[in-house]
């Protein structure tokens, strides 16, 4: 069984901002390989697809965004997953829009939903002597604020240059979440990893 997390905030107002475009991935995951509805459980909305025989569950917590790591840590107590089994979906305001990088592990970089969910899994994993930084993460280019305050720039709407690129990345990120269910983490960043620009 694995557990894949789409980052974002709860609520109409917030449904296609580029800061929830891990929410948005996540749908189209459970689009293409046949989710039923989503229902509510730790926290979040949950759904669960069965691709190649192995359990697939989606997680879109409904904390907000800063919280995301308490719904995060409550599915992987009640699952008994390990950090290996995670995958989390997030913008990423470093990479430019139509891209997205996959990584094993790694810092928050400044993302207030991954800070959080470092924090949470903390404990999870130490008995397995891992830290918080242990587990895979798909990030999302949404490209850099520029003279936008960051908060105003994330929580706003992509520009129509933006949309057809990020349409793409979500496309993109949709089949990576399915290549890193099925063949690990490192197939998904030797197939996806080559679309990132310079």
């Amino acid at each position: 069984m694995k557990l894949i997390t789409g980052l974002g905030n709860p609520g109409s107002q917030y449904e296609r901002t580029r800061h929830n475009v891990g929410f948005l991935a996540v749908d189209l995951f459970a689009q293409k390989n046949g989710a039923a509805n989503f229902r509510i459980a730790h926290e979040s909305f949950m759904a669960d697809v069965l691709l190649n025989g192995e359990k697939i569950l989606l997680l879109k917590p409904q904390t907000y965004m800063n919280l995301s790591g308490r719904a995060v840590a409550s599915a992987m107590a009640f699952y008994k997953l390990t950090l290996a089994d995670l995958l989390v979906v997030v913008d990423d305001i470093a990479l430019p829009s139509g891209t997205i990088r996959l990584r094993p592990s790694g810092s928050a970089g400044g993302h207030n939903g991954l800070r959080d969910i470092e924090s949470a899994v903390s404990n999870l994993s130490a008995a397995a002597g891992k830290t918080g930084l242990d587990y895979a993460r798909l990030r999302i280019g949404i490209d850099a604020p520029g003279r936008i305050p960051q908060k105003d720039y994330v929580l706003g709407m992509p520009t129509p240059e933006q949309k057809p690129l990020l349409e793409k990345a979500i496309k993109d990120a949709a089949d990576a979440m399915a290549l890193w269910a099925s063949s690990g983490i490192t197939a998904a960043m030797n197939r996806y990893n080559a679309t990132e620009k310079p």
